[in-house]
């Protein structure tokens, strides 16, 4: 897997993780004005590997 940064359409900056086939698996889902903020968004992403999985079809609505 890879994470890919890059400049969008309208300048912004942004990031995507690809797995090893090519498919996109996540990605920022927002523009960053500065490239460390983006960066720092990954960092968030790769830091968050502990994080629990909560299954929603659990909850109450």
């Amino acid at each position: 897997m890879r994470f890919e940064l890059f400049r969008d359409s309208a300048g912004g900056w942004r990031w995507r993780l690809r797995s090893q086939n090519g498919n996109v698996v996540a990605d920022s889902a927002e523009a960053y004005v500065r490239r460390e903020d983006c960066e720092h968004g990954i960092s968030l992403v790769k830091g968050s590997a502990t994080a629990p999985t909560v299954d929603m079809t659990l909850k109450i609505a």
